[in-house]
Formats: C-alpha cells, sequence, structure tokens
C-alpha cells in the first residue's frame, strides 16, 4: 500500500518506518495538509495526519484511491466524517495514549496560576526579584471541578486528591465505584460551576458540548474562580471567557487550545482573504485573550511528552498493520463522539 504520513518530525518517520511492513510505500510531508502537499499524497491508499490537517470534502473528493485514514489522534473532528462514510474510507484513531501525560499537564497549567509562576519567570528574567504581587495560594482543602471524569478525567482526580482537594466531577455517565475509590463527589454542571475554585474541562467535543462553557451558565462560575481547559478549545465560547476575565467572575485561565486555534496559524492567509470575517475576529479575540497576564496558554502541547508520543505511533502503526491484513480496528465511524 502507498502510505502518506503529515505533520511529521523526522525522529517520528524513523520511528514509524521501523515498525511499519517495508512492502509498503511511505510518503512524508511534514507540514499541514495544504494544496501542494495534496498533489504529493493525491494517490495515497492511506493517509496519516494530525490534527491540523483538514480532511475536508472537498479535499477528500481529490484523494480517489484512499480507503483509510489513520489519524494520530483520539478526536477527529478534523476530518468530515459523512463524505468519508460516503466514500467508503475507513477511519481510525488513537483511543488511549495519554491520560496521565494530559493530567499532568493540566496540573502544570493550575499550578502556574495558583503560584503564579509565569508571572514570577518574566519578573526574574527582567532583574526583579520583587515578591509583590506573586502571592499564590494553595491547592490543599479547595474543591476542583472536573467536567468529564472519563479515562483523562480520573487521573486527573487522582492527581487532585494527592494535593488533598476536594472533587466534584461532572458527566453525563456516572461511574459510582470510582466515585466511591477516589473519593469524589458527581454534581450537575451549574452547581460545579457555583462550588469549584478550580474548573478543568477534560471532555470529548462534539455538537453536544460545543460551546458548553458559554454566555447563559458562565457567570455561575464561583467568583474568583480559576478555569483550565486541555480539552479542545470549542467547549468554550471565547467571547464569554473574554468577558468573564474582564469582569473578575474567573481570575484566571490555563489553556492548552483555542477555540479557532488553527487561526492563528494562518494569519497571513487570512489576511488576504476578504471571504473569512469570522476567522479574522477569531485570530484577533485569541490575541486579546493571551495578552492577558492572567492567563497562561500552551500551543496544544498537553499531549506532547514523549512517552506518550511513541504510543501514539505505536497505535498508528498496528492501526495500518490491521487495515492492510483485513482486520481493522480503532475504527471510528459517524456520529461516534470525537474527543
Amino acid at each position: 500500500m502507498r502510505i502518506a504520513f503529515l505533520e511529521l518530525q523526522p525522529w517520528e518517520e524513523k520511528y514509524l518506518r521501523e515498525r511499519l511492513d517495508r512492502q509498503h510505500e511511505v510518503v512524508v510531508s511534514h507540514g499541514v495538509l495544504d494544496d501542494e502537499s495534496l498533489k504529493e499524497v493525491a494517490d495515497a491508499e492511506v493517509l496519516s495526519p494530525f490534527i491540523y490537517s483538514r480532511l475536508t470534502a472537498e479535499r477528500l473528493a481529490r484523494l480517489p484511491k484512499l480507503k483509510m485514514i489513520a489519524t494520530r489522534s483520539t478526536g477527529f473532528d478534523h476530518i468530515d466524517m459523512a463524505e468519508a462514510a460516503k466514500r467508503g474510507v475507513t477511519v481510525c484513531n488513537v483511543p488511549f495514549y495519554g491520560e496521565n501525560t494530559v493530567a499532568e499537564h493540566t496540573f502544570a497549567l493550575i499550578l502556574a496560576l495558583s503560584r503564579k509562576v509565569h508571572e514570577a519567570f518574566v519578573r526574574v528574567r527582567a532583574g526583579n526579584y520583587s515578591l509583590d504581587g506573586l502571592r499564590g495560594f494553595d491547592l490543599k482543602d479547595k474543591t476542583i471541578g472536573v467536567v468529564g471524569a472519563g479515562r483523562i478525567g480520573l487521573h486527573v482526580i487522582r492527581i487532585a486528591r494527592g494535593f488533598g482537594m476536594k472533587v466534584l466531577a461532572f458527566d453525563v455517565k456516572r461511574d459510582n465505584f470510582w466515585a466511591e475509590v477516589l473519593g469524589f463527589e458527581y454534581a450537575e454542571l451549574n452547581d460545579l460551576l457555583g462550588r469549584s475554585d478550580i474548573i478543568t474541562l477534560n471532555a470529548p467535543y462534539n455538537r453536544h458540548t460545543h460551546h458548553l462553557i458559554n454566555s447563559d451558565n458562565i457567570h455561575k462560575i464561583k467568583p474568583g474562580a480559576i478555569l483550565i481547559n486541555t480539552a479542545r478549545g470549542g467547549l468554550v465560547n471565547t467571547d464569554a471567557l473574554l468577558k468573564a476575565l474582564d469582569d473578575g467572575t474567573l481570575a484566571g485561565a490555563g489553556l492548552d487550545v483555542l477555540e479557532g486555534e488553527e487561526s492563528i496559524y494562518e494569519e497571513s492567509a487570512l489576511l488576504g482573504d476578504a471571504t473569512n470575517p469570522e476567522k479574522l475576529r477569531s485570530a484577533i479575540q485569541n490575541h486579546v485573550l493571551l495578552k492577558k497576564p492572567n492567563v497562561v496558554f500552551t500551543p496544544h502541547n498537553a499531549f506532547n511528552s514523549q512517552e506518550a508520543l511513541e504510543r501514539i505511533l505505536d497505535t498508528t502503526a498496528d492501526n495500518i498493520a490491521a487495515f492492510a491484513a483485513g482486520t481493522p480496528k480503532n475504527v471510528v465511524r459517524e456520529g461516534t463522539k470525537s474527543s
């Protein structure tokens, strides 16, 4: 089979080539999918993107030989699933790879805000060793609200309990066994928002969770709380977030993802494209958001540990091998929740 990989670093290419059947023809593009790279992979039977390569209906139509998409991610909202199904293209993902990895990053963002690490770092780099304005707060005995108590959320809860925190969790599916073992309480979303000192979003992104935090409920957040998002940017309405940061509803936000974050990487194209005013507006909003001193931002980096990346590549290689053998696994279908 002819397999094309997108958004691949050199070490990842070497790692995958060692794990793939040498009978396969492998093509690698280190950048995201665009009109130029689309020509290079046009005859691919298997395409393996990461999250920044958008596989729209138009682009899928230009891949006539495509049989499989092996996305190197858990989420698949970058793929037009309906069009893939229509074309008989099998889509496989990496359902598990870094539950602990993302949970650890969640607490990196929490600690940066709770102890003002980011502000202290900038100050010291400028030669200022004053403690004025750097007083933080303890996590012990604070209440953390975990929105999405799945695999990642449960790891967040384990870590939180280690800090001596009280834990509330919101999830459409409740598991009383884990609630008892880990010592947390389930709550409805609005109740969680009103009682939590720190709110962390670990829910999947889909049409049901789009703007889960919005202008209708963000004012229900406990005044002075901190919001953490390491899931998907679309879980939070950016207008509502900016307003909450400005009026003091939120004391701070730790963000690994942004709504419309792809616009940041496409700014030069947006400036010359008058047909995308919403994307341009999103890019401007995100710049305003990231300039706020009470916002800590990492560039969709929560998954990015060596161990997690190797697990992603191992699963991707296994997915391709299974498909080639006629026994595809980790298949996702239209209507399945993207996380």
